[in-house]
């Protein structure tokens, strides 16, 4: 998580869809904005959200009517990819029912907020050979709204985790706002072992012995940017590959199995190990201070299904700069019209 001094969105509220532990939340919160209303199903994740926000997200969103959720500015959601049941030729808000976006979309229609902020896996950009991205972006188009998308990848903006998500930012057509632009990549300075612990106490139980571990012949001396797969144990397989902590992270799993599932296996200390859920966290960008479940598998679970905070505050940091540009333009454009009603 990057320290934020600009409070752009301080007059801004949102709501919180899918919220899962909170990560939008987070980052929207450090820019100034205020959270009005949480959606979350998941039982363990919901009690997780409440330990951090002392706020209980409202039950599946699928029964909640549109018009009891408060007006808001911003609506975010990280939404699950589910297949779009698409019939007919027309592409937009009928072809999305029976979807969870949909619940996005009538969301959208009933309250129109300025701006739609969504998350999805990187296949989602694909999926279908792209005829789920065109309906969601045609859905959004025909509710009103302006469509920027693009796949980001974590290790492009100060965390080392090979983490890639598509990111959609939606603006409000009355708002004409055309200068948006998603962030430029900044160059990775931290690595796997910035994020490690440093209390041994905490981590001995993750360390793995195996006699069938094999070790390639790199040496551990090198840093990169991407990931350094260091040996295996047994086949090979998922979550049976050894990376090295002074290259970036695979990409953090809620499921899969292995010896090192959900976070991979890494050479620490001369020793093989899975990752501790707080290093997991720090890698997704949550704070120390972000209150985890007591269940190390719930823990792996929901930060493999969440969102990187750091990503987020710098998308947010440009929506800032694309409304703050905007309404400097609607002032100048103000005060010409008064100039020309005043003349003669």
């Amino acid at each position: 998580m990057i320290e934020v001094k600009d409070k752009s969105l301080k007059n801004y509220t949102f709501i919180d869809l899918f919220a899962g532990m909170g990560g939008f939340r987070i980052a929207l919160e450090s820019y100034g904005a205020t959270c009005v209303y949480s959606n979350e199903w998941d039982k363990s994740v919901k009690e997780v959200y409440a330990k951090n926000f002392d706020e209980v997200p409202e039950d599946d969103i699928t029964k909640v009517d549109e018009n009891e959720i408060p007006d808001h500015d911003i609506l975010c959601a990280g939404f699950p990819c589910q297949a779009f049941s698409i019939s007919g030729k027309q592409l937009g808000f009928e072809d999305s029912r029976g979807t969870l976006f949909f619940d996005v979309a009538r969301i959208v229609k009933c309250k129109k907020p300025k701006i739609v902020f969504m998350e999805n896996v990187r296949n989602f950009a694909t999926h279908d050979k792209g005829r789920t991205l065109a309906v969601v972006k045609a859905t959004m188009e025909q509710l009103g709204y302006t469509f920027n998308y693009k796949v980001l990848s974590a290790v492009d903006y100060g965390i080392p985790q090979k983490r890639e998500r598509i990111y959609m930012v939606c603006f409000r057509n009355d708002l004409e706002i055309n200068n948006f632009k998603f962030p430029t990549p900044i160059k990775l300075t931290k690595h796997v072992e910035d994020f490690i612990l440093e209390d041994e106490n905490m981590v001995k139980d993750l360390y793995v012995n195996r006699p069938d571990t094999v070790f390639n012949e790199k040496e551990d001396n090198m840093y990169s940017n991407k990931t350094i797969r260091l040996g295996i144990v047994n086949k090979g397989g998922q979550g049976e590959r050894i990376y090295s902590t002074k290259g970036v992270a695979i990409t953090l799993s809620a499921y899969g199995g292995g010896v090192f599932a959900k976070t991979g296996g890494y050479l620490i200390n001369g020793r093989t190990r899975k990752l501790h859920p707080r290093e997991c966290a720090r890698l997704m960008g949550y704070p120390d201070s972000y209150k985890l479940s007591d269940k190390k598998s719930l823990v792996y679970k929901q930060l493999g299904n969440s969102v990187v905070i750091d990503v987020l505050q710098y998308i947010i940091k440009n929506i800032g700069i694309a409304l703050k540009k905007n309404h400097s333009k609607n002032s100048i454009d103000m005060v010409q019209q008064l100039n020309l009603f005043n003349v003669g």
